[in-house]
């Protein structure tokens, strides 16, 4: 009979500390869930509307830059302004020096691939919205550039 009540004294001591870690484990996914919710949701509060896209801007020639070991790129293209650049194209000899800049001197092995061509592309497109982004603006003029001709031999 004492072993009997010793059994029944031990049993409540186990639930309740089963219990007490269920607690604390659904407080703590429940707490991670609704912070992940609530960043999940401010992150898409935050987004910015893609810009409309406006005219474009075209060169006149394409332009033939020198490679590294007497290769050469022949390369054209055109910028993509957005609609709040307005009518009014920008001039786009600055966006062709910094084409010569970006690929003079290149490996034509580095612009053979799809991956090369875009990782480039993506170099020059950033230096060309930071140029074209006036002081005191959100937003670049420019959204894309988009290549017309692009020859390497």
């Amino acid at each position: 009979m004492a072993e009997e009540k010793t059994e029944a004294a031990e049993a409540p001591k186990k639930s309740k500390k089963l219990l007490l870690i269920i607690i604390i484990a659904v407080v703590v996914l429940g707490g991670g869930g609704a912070g992940a919710f609530f960043m999940l949701k401010s992150d898409k509060a935050e987004a910015k509307p893609a810009p409309v896209k406006g005219a474009v801007v075209s060169m006149d020639n394409a332009i033939t830059i020198n490679l590294a070991d007497a290769h050469y790129l022949k390369l054209g293209f055109t910028l993509q302004l957005t609609e709040a650049a307005g009518e009014t194209a920008p001039d786009i000899a600055e966006a062709i020096d910094l084409a010569i800049d970006e690929y003079t001197g290149l490996k034509i092995g580095e612009l053979e691939t799809e991956k090369g061509r875009e990782a480039k592309k993506a170099d020059l497109l950033a230096k060309i919205e930071k140029a074209y982004t006036v002081e005191g603006a959100t937003e670049s003029p420019v959204m894309d550039i988009y290549f017309t001709q692009f020859v390497t031999q």
